[in-house]
């Protein structure tokens, strides 16, 4: 019978235990996929003392009654920290678009600064995917922003889940329960709003060559990189529509491309109304033509150029709708709040949802993948809207009951 290995204070070593020659304890073992690993720690037992100088860690056996529970539950460890999840779960991710791209970069150079990327994700527990988080709202970042880094962490920790990594997903919580939401929702404008605006823009020496632009975003709730990508072969002065059927964008590495709309939904033939079709034969008419016209994607006739002959991007706009606002703001003591492209959209929407027209209908328009987005998000009916859909009861009982009446004339002819 082979004798019991013992280590330098005679206590009797586990299977897999073995003490190395500068002290330390180690403890060999295989996972539920077979694979070899190892830990190690300076203290074999909980009641022993971390030498001077030495870190302090879990004893060897407290590390390798938590291993056995976690083979024990299917799931196994290698080591892998936040970091190297992320890497991982974003290689999984192919054909994205380069936006997608970009903010997979964030996240990972982010977390190559953050001390939260090097914790071993089998560590990682609720309270420190949370703080982590309201760190980072403490820091200065904005609500959306995090909510983008959690959108990477939650389903890279699910893929971890899936594998057997990780017994549970420190991620998986409600993200407004957590934070406070600093976004600032986009409103659309009232009526009048809408009409002081344009006529500013219209009125204004310097702005009033964007004057048909914004009032075909403020007509047609189009996303402005579907308006920016637009060239004259997607007008259809004969038929009166409009051929939505792609995004300009820029990279961030300054190159142009054209990319699908956003869902299938976004692929759509607008009609458009006459005011509407107006601004378009403007716009061709004071279009000054380059040289050499730039071509994107096999998309030529861009409708708006910048200096340098390329086609103007949703950036250019943003600055432009910045400015107007800056300036109207300057000269009226009535603020007009903050408009941008996108406000546009949602005041569109929100003025057709307030003619009657059915939401299927409203939600072809607007290019939506799914109708709540429509109800919920993009129309915004308030009090002066209510108060006129109720002044309009009294005529709508009138006619119930004169049609009551003459119905019941009729039965009684009958």
């Amino acid at each position: 019978m082979s004798e019991k290995r013992r280590d330098n204070k005679g206590r009797i070593l586990h299977d897999g235990e073995r003490q190395e020659k500068d002290g330390s304890y180690t403890y060999r073992y295989t996972d539920c996929y077979q694979k070899r690993h190892k830990i190690s720690s300076w203290r074999l037992t909980d009641s022993d003392v971390t030498p001077p100088g030495k870190k302090f860690k879990k004893s060897l056996r407290e590390q390798e009654r938590e291993i056995q529970v976690l083979i024990a539950k299917g799931i196994y460890n290698d080591g892998t920290n936040v970091r190297e999840l992320v890497d991982r779960y974003i290689s999984t991710k192919t054909g994205v678009t380069h936006n997608t791209k970009a903010g997979y970069k964030t996240v990972q150079n982010m977390l190559e600064k953050e001390n939260f990327g090097n914790l071993r994700i089998d560590k990682v527990k609720f309270s420190d995917a949370k703080l982590f988080l309201i760190g980072l709202q403490k820091a200065g970042r904005s609500y959306s922003s995090i909510h983008s880094v959690r959108g990477v962490l939650r389903p890279a920790f699910q893929m971890a889940l899936e594998d057997g990594m990780i017994p549970y997903n420190p991620f998986n919580f409600e993200l407004a329960k957590v934070l406070i939401n600093d976004s600032v929702q986009r409103e659309a404008l009232s009526p009048k709003q809408e009409r002081d605006f344009l006529k500013f823009v219209k009125d204004d020496p310097h702005f009033s060559k964007y004057y048909e632009g914004i009032y075909i975003l403020f007509k047609t709730g189009l996303r402005i990189s579907e308006f920016c990508g637009l060239t004259r072969s997607d007008i259809d002065f004969k038929e009166h529509t409009l051929n939505i059927n792609h995004q300009l964008q820029r990279t961030r590495e300054g190159e142009y491309i054209i990319v699908p709309t956003k869902t299938n939904a976004g692929t759509r033939l607008l009609p458009i109304k006459k005011d509407v079709e107006e601004c378009f034969r403007t716009i061709l008419k004071k279009r000054v033509a380059p040289q050499r016209e730039p071509m994107i994607g096999g998309h030529i006739g861009f409708l708006y150029l910048d200096k340098n002959n390329m086609p103007m991007i949703s950036l250019h706009w943003e600055k432009y709708f910045q400015h107007i606002c800056q300036k109207y703001n300057r000269i009226y003591k009535v603020q007009m709040p903050k408009v941008t492209p996108h406000v546009c959209r949602h005041t569109y929407c929100t003025n057709m949802a307030k003619t009657g027209i059915s939401a299927k209908t409203l939600q072809y328009l607007m290019g939506h993948s799914d109708i709540q987005i429509t109800l919920n998000v993009y129309t915004h009916i308030g009090f002066d809207h209510a108060k006129e859909e109720l002044n309009k009861m009294p005529n709508i009982e009138k006619e119930l009951q004169s049609t009551t009446r003459r119905n019941g004339r009729k039965v009684a002819n009958l």
